[in-house]
């Protein structure tokens, strides 16, 4: 875990299909609310469809930038070049989730209108979480093996057009993209911030 880093160059041979089952392998044992494991994976290796995905993020990053104050535009596209670092990767991961619906099933119509949308925030949430930790264990599986893998959110500025390009079924969300491949670089690692800083003990 200490030793991992988020990698954004890659070489340009891609990991046998066998080495991005291991990882996939590893992700599904994640833990998920009511065992519903609500998580699906695309596997991207065309160059074409990569290059489309890419492409789809550079326009979305130019419509904000738009819509940015006039000083901090070059900031911002400077920001905006990192959402497409995937597009040099020879594989890319595309981690989707839906939430269950158990809860929500059984509840009757008289249930507060406020309390109804908690129940289905949290049941949507759960898929979240549940394939947020199954990507947790694809990078930690990568690292272990000798790839490199990154989790980006910063393409998901496209999500409408990245759901097309790649057929996501209705009903399912996106999670991140996650770029894999034998590592170009090592990174020197980032500083965490103190544990006194982000725990609060309540006794």
């Amino acid at each position: 875990m200490r030793g991992r880093r988020s990698i954004r160059r890659f070489k340009p041979d891609a990991p046998p299909d066998e080495e991005i089952e291991r990882l996939l392998e590893a992700a599904v044992t994640a833990p998920s609310a009511s065992n519903k494991q609500p998580w699906r994976f695309f596997v991207v290796s065309d160059r074409e469809r990569i290059a489309a995905m890419a492409s789809a993020v550079r326009d979305a990053v130019a419509t904000i930038a738009q819509h940015v104050p006039e000083e901090s535009v070059e900031a911002f596209r400077r920001y905006g070049d990192y959402f497409t670092r995937f597009e040099g990767a020879p594989v890319v991961i595309v981690p989707i989730h839906r939430g269950h619906r158990v809860l929500s099933g059984l509840v009757s119509e008289d249930l507060d209108e406020e309390l109804r949308r908690r129940v289905a925030e949290m049941e949507r949430n759960s898929g979240l979480v549940a394939t947020s930790l199954a990507v947790q264990n694809l990078l930690l599986s990568a690292h272990a093996r000798g790839l490199g893998a990154s989790v980006m959110t910063g393409p998901l500025v496209a999500v409408d057009a990245l759901t097309r390009i790649l057929a996501v079924p209705t009903g399912w969300g996106m999670v991140a993209l996650v770029p894999v491949g034998y590592p170009d670089e090592d990174p020197v690692a980032p500083g965490r911030k103190d544990l006194g800083k982000v725990v609060r003990w309540l006794r």
